[in-house]
């Protein structure tokens, strides 16, 4: 952010009335959505520049210059469903474990007009502007097991340099999806908060979070990168998922990515642990959600959930997407089984990889990266 102005100080806390061990300060709520309204109130976004924002993204974001909001949210539950839509905002938490926003709404539940609410509707949080900052905090959708209650996103990011640190996000199919969304056409009766917007590139780095999920949890067309972060597969319920096919259970697939063909790079995930509770063998690195998917994973360790292939096609056209690996360890870590379609990078390779270079030269103040 490069806003010229101070930040705008908001405090949340539940029920009790304290944050932390002292006394609420001035500017003090009970629920997120309250210090969000407050913040608009307070301090107004620009005309011009809320009018810019409601027409449509640019990559990349310009550097508007909104006072900062920076919300301070005490340890507590906070079942509320929340949207950010000005710049420059901070969500600060107490403790990640204890600094939880959670929603559950499912993607099969059936609204008022008699229709499924859909998978771009369930998010417990949607992110629709740039230059948003969290850490410590959990943000989670507990609907329940995506074979019952279909997606449930529990972190929608929708604009460009989102930063999330020490933060978890928890769900079951689906928990995190980094817009924009596919190029699909535009369903005459979308409902998902931006399918009649322009498909606009963002940048989102992960650092040192912790992602839970089992089908699909990390999804969508964003440029994202995942450092150090632990990214648990977990075992998605009671029965055989439907997915399967004959011959194996499979239980969950870590990423789903939708890379646009122009965007140079889809997911990277850097020296991070994946680990989970699902069988050996029975969950895959990732599949082609649309054709031009790109996902590599650099310097992880894997654990022995991992299937041996690591990459599922997913009936896509190879050649289109990209999957490749560097450095795997674990016992999960199998170069010489992986699907033949993917790519065991050289160090050469590799170097095309850095965090610099995926997201552009953009890195938050304060990271010590």
């Amino acid at each position: 952010m490069n806003s010229t102005k101070p930040p705008l100080h908001l405090y949340v806390a539940d029920s009790s009335g304290t944050y932390g061990e002292e006394q609420m300060p001035e500017n003090s709520f009970s629920a997120i959505g309250d210090a969000l309204e407050a913040a608009d109130r307070l301090s107004p976004v620009p005309e011009s520049i809320a009018a810019e924002l409601v027409e449509g993204k640019r990559y990349p974001s310009p550097e508007y210059d909104v006072q900062p909001v920076v919300i301070h949210i005490g340890e507590g539950i906070y079942r509320e469903k929340l949207v950010i839509s000005r710049p420059n905002v901070t969500f600060l938490g107490e403790d990640r474990e204890r600094t939880v926003i959670v929603f559950g709404h499912g993607a099969n539940e059936i609204e008022e007009d008699g229709e499924k609410r859909g998978t771009f509707r369930t998010a417990s949080v949607r992110v629709d502007a740039p230059d948003f900052t969290a850490k410590h905090v959990t943000f989670q959708n507990d609907a329940g097991f995506g074979h019952t209650v279909g997606q449930a996103i529990a972190l929608y990011v929708d604009g460009d340099r989102c930063f999330f640190e020490d933060c978890a996000l928890l769900a079951s199919q689906d928990t995190l999806f980094t817009a924009p969304l596919p190029l699909d056409p535009v369903k005459p009766n979308g409902k998902g908060p931006g399918e009649h917007k322009p498909r606009i590139r963002g940048r989102h780095l992960f650092y040192r979070c912790f992602l839970q999920g089992d089908v699909d949890f990390i999804f969508g067309s964003g440029t994202a990168y995942f450092e150090e972060c632990t990214v648990f597969s977990k075992m998605p319920g009671d029965r055989r998922p439907p997915e399967s096919p004959e011959e194996e259970a499979i239980y969950g697939y870590v990423t789903a990515a939708s890379t646009h063909p122009g965007f140079p790079y889809g997911y990277v995930l850097h020296r991070c642990k994946l680990t989970g509770d699902c069988p050996k063998g029975t969950v895959y690195l990732g599949r082609p959600w649309k054709e031009y998917a790109k996902t590599v994973f650099i310097e992880c360790e894997l654990g022995e959930h991992i299937h041996p292939l690591g990459w599922h096609d997913w009936g896509k056209t190879h050649g289109n997407f990209y999957y490749g690996e560097y450095a795997s360890t674990g016992p999960g870590a199998s170069p010489e089984t992986r699907a033949p379609f993917s790519h065991q990078l050289t160090e050469e390779e590799a170097r095309e990889y850095t965090m610099d270079r995926v997201l552009e030269g953009w890195k938050p103040l304060g990271i010590g990266l």
